[in-house]
């Protein structure tokens, strides 16, 4: 497992508020990271070490320590890794994991030690998890009821599942069948799983096909979310298909081909913020990330999962300033008051979303933090 320490290429300016005393004086404040940079996930993780050159490397008048570490999607490497930012490098701050699996695995390590994980995958929190860990990415009933609602308004009555045959194919899965029951009218009709690695689902697109539903959904993230697409197109499937955020991607279109178009896929606002209200608040960070992203790798490489990313430093940005009034970097005193910070601090904008933490909510979003998404002559574009 390599071990890097990485070093912004951009800098940022200092987020000091003028006049402010700190007690973190020269102490760094150190960051680990681990995400998915090889493995299945590869296509996660990437863009979000990518967004690493974007973020800050100072805040408050305290520099910015990052330690990233590659997991490969696996939750015995996250742990392990986890473990190592607390022994090794005394971190104060946990960033990852790309998937849901490992950021489940990072998060037990974070709530037993107690320190601060800002989870980049969406993850069902738990009383045993609730206390250290925020979750950047948009909760699942939030992104699922957009695509619910779409099925409903065009009189879809049946329903196909595909999904991941992890614990976010079960998130999906779980809250297709919890609203779309309390909504009425729509039917489960078939469910299938594939894991991650696999390169073929052409038996369960086979079953998926011969039930012969009016939509499918598809629970899966990454380049991993085109292997269905594709098979459910090449064999004749003419109904809606639709997509969960952990499939908004430009990969997505790239490898799903002519399969993507038409899809339906909720994704964040970062996707598209050019058409988004001057007053809307997820505005400016999506257009900066994006500007910055696409200058460096390129036109239409914009991706949602360097947003979550970007956005725990945008909102570090607001709370390390708090916690280094009552605490130094490197001790439990300021782990907490990190913590506590992300309770008092409100309406924190980010290119995803606008997030308002609760001792309860530990995704911190609303309706602000979703869009709805179509390809249309292989290019994504809002569906008002």
């Amino acid at each position: 497992m390599k071990k890097m320490t990485w070093t912004a290429i951009v800098t940022a300016a200092t987020i000091a508020l003028p006049g402010a005393v700190t007690l973190a004086a020269a102490q760094d404040i150190t960051v680990g990271v681990s995400i998915s940079t090889t493995g299945p996930a590869a296509a996660l993780g990437i863009p979000e070490k990518n967004a690493m050159e974007f973020v800050p490397t100072e805040i408050g008048g305290a520099k910015i320590k990052t330690i990233l570490l590659d997991d490969a999607g696996d939750p015995t490497a996250a742990t392990t890794n986890a473990r190592r930012f607390v022994t090794e490098s005394n971190a104060d701050i946990i960033i990852g994991s790309s998937t849901t699996p490992p950021s489940i695995a990072i998060s037990t390590v974070a709530n037993e030690v107690g320190v601060p994980q800002f989870s980049l995958a969406p993850m069902p929190i738990t009383p045993a998890r609730q206390k250290w860990t925020a979750v950047m990415p948009q909760p699942v009933p939030i992104m699922g009821k957009v695509l619910y609602e779409h099925m409903k308004k065009h009189n879809v009555k049946t329903v196909g599942y595909i999904g991941f045959s992890d614990s976010y194919g079960d998130l999906w899965l779980n809250d297709l069948k919890t609203q779309t029951g309390a909504m009425g009218g729509i039917t489960v009709v078939a469910e299938e799983r594939y894991a991650r690695p696999d390169t073929s689902v052409a038996g369960q697109v086979l079953k998926l096909v011969a039930a012969n539903p009016d939509a499918i959904l598809i629970g899966a993230s990454g380049t991993g979310a085109a292997l269905p697409q594709s098979a459910l197109r090449e064999r004749g499937y003419k109904g809606l298909i639709y997509q969960t955020h952990g499939a908004a991607a430009m990969d997505f279109i790239r490898i799903a081909g002519p399969s993507a178009e038409g899809v339906i896929m909720a994704a964040g606002p970062v996707m598209a913020p050019e058409g988004q209200a001057d007053s809307a608040l997820t505005k400016k960070p999506g257009l900066a990330l994006n500007a910055a992203y696409e200058k460096k790798y390129g036109a239409n490489t914009r991706s949602q999962f360097a947003g979550h990313m970007y956005d725990a430093f945008e909102v570090l940005k607001r709370v390390v300033p708090v916690a280094l009034k009552t605490a130094k970097p490197g001790t439990p005193e300021f782990r907490e008051a990190i913590r506590k910070a992300l309770l008092s601090e409100k309406e924190l904008p980010a290119s995803q979303g606008v997030y308002n933490f609760t001792e309860t909510n530990r995704f911190g979003t609303d309706d602000r933090s979703r869009i709805l998404l179509t390809v249309k002559n292989g290019k994504y574009e809002v569906i008002k």
